[in-house]
């Protein structure tokens, strides 16, 4: 298991958990982020990452991915 921020650009990856606070957590299940979920990285730039999650591209910052585990 790694941080979501690790992971090679392009390469579907399953999220195995995600940490942090409640709240964040819920902000991520929001924006589509669920364990057993498939994301995978479109983009970087500058440490902050545009992710391919539910057909939709979301970019989240290097502190959130980070909190994603996969």
């Amino acid at each position: 298991m790694m941080p979501l921020n690790f992971a090679k650009v392009g390469e579907p990856q399953i999220i195995r958990r995600i940490g942090g606070s409640p709240e964040v957590k819920k902000h991520l299940e929001d924006l589509g982020f669920n364990v057993g979920s498939e994301v995978s990285i479109v983009s970087t730039l500058g440490g902050n990452l545009i992710v391919k999650v539910r057909e939709s591209r979301i970019a989240v910052s290097g502190e959130l991915a980070r909190r994603i585990m996969v």
